[in-house]
């Protein structure tokens, strides 16, 4: 299938498109994190806030693939981990 190599373009853009939709599902949790507080829902509040930071983790792995793609990181100590 990647006989011919890998497009490097390609692969930012699809890498993007997939930070574009966890930034718009972290925006989304923040509001239900906001409203489940505030409806004294205290620890699904504390649930739906953590699940919000995995996502901001999730897009920084993902900024410094694209980062590695770009050339301006080396790729040493990118890791590929399991969510």
């Amino acid at each position: 299938m990647c006989e011919k190599g890998v497009n490097k373009d390609q692969m930012k853009l699809m890498v993007a498109q997939v930070d574009d939709s966890l930034a718009m599902a972290q925006q989304w949790l923040e509001q239900i994190h906001h409203l489940a507080d505030h409806g004294g829902l205290h620890a699904e509040s504390v649930n739906v806030a953590q699940a919000t930071v995995l996502l901001g983790e999730a897009r920084g792995k993902l900024e410094s693939a694209i980062e590695g793609l770009e050339g301006t990181d080396t790729g040493e100590g990118v890791t590929v981990e399991l969510v």
